[in-house]
């Protein structure tokens, strides 16, 4: 059994957290959940994860400012971890935008767990 990979999920909603870690941990994903953009870097500082699922609407500092301050780390592996939005106002944000930010992929809410679970695995298991 390889090791799980860890997930961080930054998320403001603990609905959203929950559900998030039920679908997650039922592959044997390790989560760690945090509420903003802010956390996700002090989590970064210490720990290190495989992938990142990141609302784009936080407090504090939200998922775009976060993303570009990842990819400006200057540890490559952290710098270069995958990242896939979790948006509700996708709308407002083509794909192109989320890419130009630096993010990944992205998943739509209300979420579709069949959807995040494959695009979790997409990335993870590239």
């Amino acid at each position: 059994m390889s090791e799980s990979k860890k997930v961080l999920v930054a998320e403001d909603s603990s609905v959203i957290i929950n559900l998030t870690k039920n679908v997650l941990l039922f592959e044997n994903f390790h989560i760690t959940a945090v509420k903003n953009g802010k956390q996700v870097l002090d989590k970064l500082e210490n720990e290190d994860f495989d992938l990142i699922l990141m609302d784009i609407n936080m407090p504090v500092m939200d998922g775009i400012a976060c993303t570009k301050a990842i990819r400006k780390l200057p540890d490559a592996k952290k710098s270069g971890i995958p990242i896939i939005a979790i948006t509700g106002n996708y709308k407002n944000f083509t794909l192109d935008d989320f890419k130009k930010a630096g993010l990944d992929d992205y998943v739509q809410k209300p979420l579709d767990y069949d959807l995040l679970l494959s695009t979790v695995k997409k990335h993870l298991f590239k």
